[in-house]
This record gives structure tokens, sequence and C-alpha cells, in this order.
């Protein structure tokens, strides 16, 4: 009997995709990973019984990664998925887990992305394709997609592309592929057509059958909050105010390095806050599970791995920070709350390129996720306000206050003041340290940010976009320059996309867009925060950083008088914002037939 991998490190994976799990934060694998890995290395075929949301993502891409030979530029695995939304969603996970793997690419492919976009990358050359069925085929009936060096291919959610009438596609690709390729098969279910397959073209595959895990915990109230990344330590400090029955909670991040960055961010804002990791000596895990325990602690900052076997009466709410990977870790994650037949309340903050994985987590738990309202500047004012009288209440009853009152009196007479300004002045000096008002910051008030998009107010009419444009005229908004063009193909959907879905920023705070060869600029908000503006700079459109920066007076005056190439300058598109695949491109929302051309 094989002894159970508990660590990535056992499995036989090159240094730098070992480097890349731990600096996502992967610490241990799945049931799934741990199942599948050792058969993809050692270059069986495989048929695999998985359900989304269980890990399966990394059980193929991580092993077929560590098989790549980086310095041929043609495709070596071609992974086909049944969704477009699902091959961005794949295709990221290649990138991120071959973050450290030099000149590696990744390109997916699918309908309703421009071909020409798509035939110029594919010129460029990929190591990994992961696209829909109808895409895959046009390429290869065009020739642009070059299979003959194909090593591995992976067909993921095959029922659903049998679902939707995709299965025959499957197998025409499958007929124009090497025969010598590895091929990895897998399905929620396994209906006789997905085994007519899977027998006629996997070579004495190894098979793996993992079930995910699918109730929770009837105790525990799931709640969700769709947030940019960038505005979620406003909201998490916001709800930390007004919820109801707190006592201490749990907040999962995914690495080892956001437990600290988060718990110093929270012990700055007077929160009793820690982190809790694998790196830390187990002396001083103990220390903060025995504080939580006996009240030092309220929050603990945590990763899966170090969370697990936590089981503190106190803990009243479990926060996702980030958005787990795989449904198993949802439900251990929620599971430290809620025990014993009490009440806990779970919360997910969902970017809204994540509304997928919420999905699939409601599917796979049978249960609904109820959306949560954030705050807004007014409700935390309100709850400020009533824990303020409810302490002075509490110190009228209680104290003696004789002393104060001689002061008080002669404050009154001294400066000739009314009693109840004297109140009030003082009052002033005690809420310095936690304003009862949230200081306005001339931005949108992040709870009207957090509105998932079919909540969000209606369209501006004409007499708003009119006061908008005066806006530019008044120099409300600022000219930025970032440090991508046509030279990349970029568009102004891609950059209005990626500062909306990345930075928070909606697109009518969004202005005028001129774009150059090599770089471009954008009318945004005067006075971006900080923490925004480095945001941006790390956000990629086609592959390429925008490292924005604020132009000064002179170069946005020559910028307003230069000619634009092309023509006239953009405005922002209006509608809904797009989700950035990676390598540049967003996706449409625009509907097809069965099969994606």
């Amino acid at each position: 009997m094989t002894s159970p991998i508990e660590s990535f490190s056992q499995l036989e994976l090159r240094s730098p995709i070992l480097e890349a799990l731990s600096e996502i934060g992967y610490e241990t694998p799945s049931p799934i990973q741990a199942a599948c890995i050792p058969h993809l290395l050692a270059g069986h075929d495989l048929l695999g019984e998985a359900q989304t949301g269980t890990g399966k993502t990394a059980a193929f891409a991580l092993p077929l990664l560590n098989r790549l030979d980086l310095t041929a530029k043609t495709p070596q695995v071609l992974v086909l998925t049944p969704t477009r939304e699902l091959a961005i969603q794949v295709a990221e996970a290649f990138q991120r887990y071959a973050q450290n793997l030099p000149g590696f690419h990744v390109l997916p492919l699918y309908g309703g992305q421009s071909m020409v976009v798509q035939l110029r990358q594919l010129g460029r050359g990929a190591h990994v394709i992961v696209g829909t069925p109808g895409r895959v085929m046009d390429h290869i009936e065009r020739k642009s997609l070059d299979l003959d060096r194909l090593a591995a291919l992976v067909l993921d959610e095959a029922d659903e592309m049998l679902r939707m009438g995709f299965i025959d596609d499957v197998e025409w690709i499958l007929q124009h592929t090497p025969e010598t390729r590895q091929t990895a098969l897998f399905s929620a279910t396994m209906p006789e057509p997905i085994r007519r397959v899977a027998h006629r073209y996997l070579r004495e595959p190894r098979e793996v059958k993992i079930r995910a895990a699918t109730t929770t915990v009837s105790t525990i109230r799931q709640r969700f909050c769709q947030i940019a990344p960038v505005h979620k330590l406003d909201a998490l400090t916001r709800i930390l105010e007004v919820e109801e029955e707190f006592d201490a909670a749990i907040v999962f991040v995914r690495t080892k390095t956001a437990t600290v960055e988060l718990a110093d961010k929270l012990e700055a804002r007077g929160y009793a806050a820690a982190a809790l990791n694998g790196d830390m000596t187990q002396q001083l895990r103990e220390r903060v599970v025995e504080q939580l325990k006996n009240g030092g602690l309220d929050i603990v900052v945590a990763t899966d791995v170090a969370a697990r076997g936590l089981d503190v009466p106190r803990i009243s709410h479990v926060i996702n920070y980030d958005i787990p990977y795989d449904t198993e870790a949802y439900v251990h994650r929620i599971g430290r709350t809620g025990r014993a037949g009490r009440q806990g309340t779970a919360i997910l903050f969902v970017a809204p390129r994540e509304m997928r994985m919420l999905k699939v987590i409601e599917r796979a738990t049978r249960q609904p996720i109820e959306l949560l309202k954030l705050p807004s500047r007014e409700a935390v004012a309100d709850r400020r306000v009533a824990q303020f009288r409810q302490q002075v209440a509490e110190v009228l009853e209680s104290e003696d206050l004789t002393f104060f009152l001689d002061v008080v009196a002669g404050i009154e007479s001294s400066h000739d003041a009314d009693m109840h300004d004297i109140a009030a002045a003082l009052a002033f000096l005690a809420q310095r340290e936690r304003p009862l008002q949230l200081p306005e910051s001339g931005q949108p008030d992040i709870a009207q940010l957090a509105q998932p998009r079919a909540e969000r107010p209606p369209r501006e009419n004409r007499g708003e976009i009119l006061e908008r444009r005066r806006d530019y005229a008044e120099g409300r908004l600022k000219r930025y320059r970032i440090e991508v063009g046509r030279n990349q193909q970029a568009t102004p959907k891609d950059i209005v996309g990626a500062i909306a879905n990345e930075a928070g920023i909606e697109s009518r705070f969004i202005g005028q867009i001129n774009l150059y060869e090599d770089y471009s600029t954008v009318e945004l908000p005067e006075g971006l925060p900080r923490e925004i503006l480095e945001v941006l700079r790390r956000v990629r459109v086609r592959q390429t950083p925008l490292n924005i920066r604020l132009m000064d007076a002179e170069e946005a005056r020559r910028d307003a008088a230069r000619p634009r190439p092309g023509g006239k300058p953009t405005r922002a598109p209006r509608g809904e914002h797009a989700e950035r695949p990676p390598g540049g491109g967003f996706k449409s929302e625009r509907k097809k037939g069965p099969r994606e051309r």
C-alpha cells in the first residue's frame, strides 16, 4: 500500500512549478490531484470521473507543464473545453502554474474572439492551446493550428460537451492528432457515449473517480459579496463593523504572505488580529489558537492547511477573503463555524470574473448562497453612533462623574459656552481615533461598486452625461498614460475592461481614451488612491503591464492637441464590463449556437 501524498514536493514536479505553487498558496494536493498527477507524469492515459470544483485543472495542468519542451514553440498540449468561459479559466490556471517557466505561452481559442488576432497569436507560437471544439476545428481546417508535435490532449467536462452536441466535433479533432499522444478525459458522469469515446481513443487508461463534497452544515448562513480585489480590505472592515452576533472570525486567504500582510493591515485599523500559516513554528501556531480561544484575539487570517482541524467555539464568522480554487476547500473552510449545532456565518468575496466559481460552489454544495449588500458609509456611521451612545449611557449609569462635572462647569463659565456645545466638543475629541463618520474620498462609495451589475443604478440620462462632460472641462478627470497601444492590438474595450474589473472603477468614471502605436492615454478621476494605482500598474492588457502614471500638465496639453491616428478619440464603451482572458482580449457575452466558431 502506498503512503498518502501530503505535499506537492512528494510529486516529481520541476522546482519552478513547485515554487509557483508555493507562491500561489497551494500546500497539499487535493484528492484528485494526488490521484492523477503520478499517472500523467508517468505518461499513462487517464479516465477521470470528477465534478467541477474538485481541483482537476491542476491535476492535469501540472504534470503536462512538467513535460513541456519550452524550446519548441509548436503546440504540445491541447485542452478542449465546452465553453469559452472555461477555456479562459483553464488558460489562466496554466499561466499561474507556469509563472516561473521562462518563455512559456498559453493561448485560448474560442468563438466570438477575432480570428485575425488568433491567427497572429498562433503565428507567434504557443506551448499550450486551450479551446472550444468549433474554433479549434476552424484552425485545423485552415492549417493555422499545427498539431504534428502534440504530446498530450485533455478533454475537460466531456459530459458537458456531449450535452452541447460537441462530441462529433471532439472525435473529428481526435482523429487529426498524432496517435502517439497522451490522452486524459475528465467527466462528472460517464454516460455510454463518453465511455465509447474513451474506449476508442484512450490506450489502457488509468481510472480515477473522485466525488466532491456536496453538503455544508445547515446551521451556517452563507452569503457572498461581489467586490473588486482593490476594495476587499475596505469591504472586510465594513462587514466586521456592522455584522450582528459577531464574536470571532477566521479569514481565509490563499498565500502565507497574504496572511501576514492582511493581519498587519487589520491590526493597524484597530482589530485584534494575527496570522496563522505553515511557516510559523508549532509553538507559535498553538499560541495564536489559544489567544483566539480565550479572547485575546478576535480575528485569525489563515491559509487552508494552517486552519485544518481548528475547532474554536468562538468562531462566529468565516470570511473567504480569497475565493478557494475548489469546492472541497470551501466546504472545509466554512466548517470552522456553525459547529455542535451553533449558528455560524460564512461570507465569500467574489471578484466579477470569479462569478463562475460561485455557481460551481452552489451546484456542488446544493445550497444557494445569498447576496450580501455591502454596508454604505451611512450604515457604518449609524452603527458607530449607536455604539457611541451605548458607551455614553453605560458610563452615565455606572461611573462617578463628580470630578468631570466640575471640569465641564469650569469650561462653561470660563468660555461662556453652551453645555450642548461643550458636549459636542468632547464627543469630537472622543471619536478622533475612530471617527463616527467615514471620510468622503471623492470616489463612489464601495457599497455601490459592490452591487452585482443587474442591481447597479441605471445608465446615465442625457443630463448626467452632459454633467460628466462638464467634469472633463473643469479638470476633475485627469489624463493618465498607459504603456499599451496599437502595436499590442489593444482596444478601448480591453482598457476599460481591465480598469473596471481589476480596480473596480465603473466605466462611467472613465473618460476619453486615445490609442497610439506604443502607448495610450485615458482619462480617470483625479487623485486615485495609491493602492488603486499600484493595482493598475500591474494589470496586463494583451500580456503587457499598464504601468499607469499621471501625465503632467504639459504632457496632457500636448496629448489633447495631438491628431488621433485613424480619426476621433474614443470614449469608454458603454454597457457591461468585459472580462479579460490571459493574453489580451475580452470575452463577449454574445450567444452562439451549439458549435462555437
